[in-house]
């Protein structure tokens, strides 16, 4: 019965995920708890810290990949905090989507903060630069969470595979 419960709270965990909820952390904390309901019986502090370091690299992926996209089609530092920034209200406040809301507001987020952050930075190169800039924050956006997801099959493996253990 723990078990059925780890496994659900996996899932549960990863579609979360491109909802920009902590469904890592969820995944991480079911483990922890699994764990400790079994007394560490299969689950140790080997598999719990790989889950963990996994998490964090997930997390700091996240924060990363949106600055560097917003940067690598032409925008300015500022560009990649705008997305970054963007992202995190974007996803926030949501849209008025049932379901996939706080999902679509994370990406015209990250669009949105990274377009009016090149625009109050730059000096005079126009509107279709800071446009580019802000398809290259989206693209950055949609890498973040596709990696972030992948990452999360991964702790879902290994939180379930060491608990057979």
């Amino acid at each position: 019965m723990l078990y059925l419960a780890l496994l659900v709270l996996q899932v549960v965990g990863l579609c979360l995920i491109p909802f920009g909820l902590p469904g890592l952390w969820l995944q991480v904390a079911a483990l922890v708890a699994y764990g400790f309901a079994t007394d560490f019986a299969g689950v140790g502090a080997v598999a719990i810290g790989v889950v963990t370091a996994l998490a964090l690299v997930a997390e700091g992926l996240e924060f990363w990949l949106g600055g560097h996209f917003a940067r690598r089609y032409g925008g300015s530092r500022a560009a990649g905090w705008g997305a970054i920034l963007g992202g995190i209200v974007g996803a926030v406040a949501g849209v008025p989507v049932p379901v996939v809301g706080s999902i679509v507001g994370s990406f015209v987020g990250s669009f949105a903060g990274a377009v009016l952050f090149e625009v109050a930075w730059m000096r005079g190169t126009g509107f279709r630069p800071a446009l580019r800039t802000g398809w290259g924050a989206l693209l950055g956006r949609l890498a973040a969470t596709a990696a972030k997801a992948g990452i999360g099959v991964a702790v879902a493996a290994v939180a379930l595979f060491s608990a057979l253990g």
